[in-house]
Formats: C-alpha cells, sequence, structure tokens
C-alpha cells in the first residue's frame, strides 16, 4: 500500500485545475462547463468509460482493474458551488458575481485527480465508478443519481464520499461508524394577525409579537422536550415584517430549518413545531399557515465500510492521523440517499485553519489535495486488493 508521497506529485497539477474550476463556479444542475472540463479531464487519464447527462448534469466514469473479475466500487464527488459572492482575496477568486465554490466542491473534483493514478496504474481487481454529483447544496442531487439507477447500472456494490472540514489539520482524517452528518428540514410558517398602526396596538393582533414568542417556544422544543443526548437543531433564519417603522402588519413570514442524528425526532419536530407554533398564535387570537419540507436523511456510515475507510485512510498517513470516533457533525450531506441504496461511508479530511464552510472568505486548501487523492486510491486498492 502507497504512503502519501506516491501521490504528492499530483498537487500541482490537480492544484491548477481546482484552482480553474474554483474560478468559474456553477449552480445546482446547471453545470455544464464543469461537467464538460471534467468529462474532458477524464478521458485525458485514460478512464475505460464516461457517462455523461445523468441526473441531468452528473457525470459515472469507469475505470476497470488488472482483472476485470471482481466488484465495483464507487467514489463520489459533488460539482455545485453556492450563491454567495466570493471575499476570498485569491487570485483564483471566482468570476462569476455571486456564485462561489465555499464548500471545496472544487477540491473533491479535483481529489478525484486518483483517475489519473488509478487508470495508469490498475493495482486492483474489478473496477472503480467515479460519480460526479450534481445539486448537492440544494440536498436532492444525490437522490436523482440513485433514481437514475447507477447503482444497478453499473453494478455498485460499495461506495466512499470524503468532505474537507476547516479546523482539522491538513493531512489528518476523522470518521465514525453509524450517523457522522444530520438529517436536514425546512420550514415555512407564517403568522397571520391583523394589522394597525404602531401608535394602537390594542386595536391590532401583532404578529410581530406572536412571531417572536414562536421563535422562542421552538427552542424551548430543543431544550425542554428531547432528550439532551439526542442532537435537534431547530434555526430560525429568516424574517419578514412590515417594511414601515409605524405599521403593525397582517402577518409575518418565518422560515428555517431543522437537523437532527436521529431519525424518529424528524417526526416529532414537525409535528410539535406545528403544534407549538399553533398553540402560540391561538393564544393570542391569531394563526398559522405551516409548510414542512423534507430533504437530505441522516448520513449513516455502515460498520464494515467504516473499518474500510479507517484501513485505507491509516495505510496512507498512519494510524496517529486517523480519529476513527470524531464526533457526528450537525451539517448535512445528500450522499445520506447513495449509502441508503449501497453500504459505505464519509471521510473527513482537515483543511487547516480556513474560513468555514459556506463563508464568502472561504477557499479549499490546496495542500489537502494529494490527502484526497491517496485517499481515493487507497480506498480502492484496500477494497478491491489483487
Amino acid at each position: 500500500m502507497n504512503g502519501i508521497e506516491t501521490f504528492q506529485h499530483l498537487q500541482a497539477e490537480a492544484t491548477a485545475w481546482r484552482r480553474q474550476l474554483h474560478e468559474n463556479p456553477e449552480l445546482d444542475y446547471r453545470l455544464d462547463k464543469t461537467a464538460r472540463v471534467v468529462a474532458e479531464k477524464l478521458a485525458s487519464f485514460g478512464v475505460d468509460h464516461i457517462e455523461t447527462g445523468v441526473a441531468e448534469t452528473g457525470i459515472v466514469a469507469v475505470i476497470y482493474g488488472q482483472s476485470r473479475r471482481g466488484p465495483t466500487i464507487a467514489l463520489r464527488a459533488d460539482m455545485d458551488a453556492l450563491p454567495i459572492l466570493e471575499q476570498s482575496d485569491k487570485l483564483w477568486s471566482s468570476k462569476v458575481p455571486g456564485k462561489m465554490h465555499a464548500c471545496g466542491h472544487d477540491g473533491h473534483m479535483a481529489m478525484l485527480f486518483a483517475a489519473k493514478y488509478l487508470a495508469a496504474s490498475r493495482r486492483f481487481k474489478g473496477s472503480v465508478a467515479l460519480i460526479f454529483q450534481p445539486a448537492e447544496e440544494s440536498g436532492e442531487g444525490g437522490q436523482r443519481m440513485v433514481q437514475a439507477g447507477i447503482m444497478d447500472r453499473f453494478s455498485t456494490a460499495k461506495l466512499f464520499g470524503l468532505h474537507n472540514v476547516p479546523g482539522i489539520k491538513v493531512g489528518r482524517f476523522g470518521i465514525c461508524q453509524g450517523p457522522i452528518m444530520a438529517a436536514l428540514d425546512e420550514f415555512d410558517l407564517v403568522v397571520k394577525g391583523r394589522g394597525g398602526h404602531a401608535a394602537k396596538p390594542q386595536e391590532s393582533i401583532d404578529p410581530v409579537v406572536i412571531a417572536a414568542q414562536i421563535i422562542v417556544g421552538l427552542q424551548a422544543l430543543v431544550s425542554r422536550k428531547t432528550n439532551p443526548m439526542e442532537a435537534l437543531v431547530i434555526s430560525v433564519t429568516k424574517l419578514k415584517a412590515a417594511q414601515a417603522y409605524n405599521v403593525i402588519p397582517d402577518q409575518v413570514e418565518l422560515a428555517g430549518s431543522v437537523r437532527t442524528l436521529v431519525p424518529d425526532l424528524r417526526d416529532f419536530a414537525q409535528g410539535q413545531s406545528f403544534a407549538a407554533a399553533q398553540g402560540i398564535a391561538r393564544g393570542f387570537c391569531a394563526d398559522v399557515e405551516f409548510e414542512y419540507r423534507r430533504s437530505a436523511p441522516v448520513t449513516i456510515n455502515h460498520p464494515g465500510e467504516t473499518d474500510l475507510a479507517i484501513k485505507a485512510a491509516r495505510a496512507l498517513v498512519g494510524p496517529a492521523c486517523v480519529d476513527e470516533k470524531i464526533s457526528p457533525r450537525m451539517g448535512s450531506e445528500d450522499f445520506a440517499y447513495m449509502l441508503e441504496a449501497r453500504p459505505g461511508a464519509i471521510i473527513f479530511l482537515g483543511n487547516g485553519s480556513t474560513a468555514s464552510l459556506n463563508h464568502p472568505g472561504y477557499d479549499f486548501n490546496d495542500e489537502a489535495l494529494p490527502y484526497g487523492i491517496g485517499y481515493s486510491a487507497s480506498v480502492v486498492e484496500t477494497v478491491l486488493a489483487l
């Protein structure tokens, strides 16, 4: 098994390509330029099969091992950017105002430069499918790829993912069995009162005051109605009321997200959020409209595949640089849909002391590229050992 030094020579080329991707971000499924650049790069590596247009702009590329007698495993990278105005001040900052790779998907794509190594060495049996997925940020691209039939069509037996994490040192990995990232749900809530003049609040039913009470009440569901050992996060992130200083509006619009690591808590959060909001509003002679949407499920690492991921990471960097019992993160990941379809695992890779994910000052750390490339190759050679 190869150590990190085997992959260091790929850093310069992968960095140049990563920065090209960073300069030209695209959103959700509208990844025509990105997909074309990825497909061209894969073809230059000599991969055996490239299928484009999967779930609109996704790609699946296949590399066969020395012996094709063996299973197929998949490696997945996400491709889409975020609608954020970049403020990183890098020479390779986004050339598209209002769009940027603020979550490191440019780095994730570049880490599958492992395809260059794998296509040249082919030190494995069976085959590896490289999945380049659109629309991870909207929480639905992974599900669309599964619905497109890629697991059956490419006879995928296991699959593995990777995500960079700011705050963990470059060259260090973190993983755990079971839930590793939270489910994501979203809600919209309208508090319907009766508007009036701000000087005469007694003549109105003030939805602003009611909305404030609801926001506090939702936090009580977390602190007083759920087991503190079972994580639940309810965040109100949008608030729209009147546009004038002296007007009490007829209604106030709220919106936010719900995250949990326990699947059963999704049912609780959905039912109790509505019940709490409605109860508070009716106590003030108002009412609510409530819409709740479920997005990505809990990301759950399978035990056997987690062990294989740990073995591959240790072979690359040594046991001291692999934390196999990292705490789960409350961020969400639609790789969860793929892990519901096939056994697999996602691992975290340190991005160093950079800005946080989804921050306008974030940039993927190119020093991490050899580690991501090496891990991807190591997983293939571990799982599909000759």
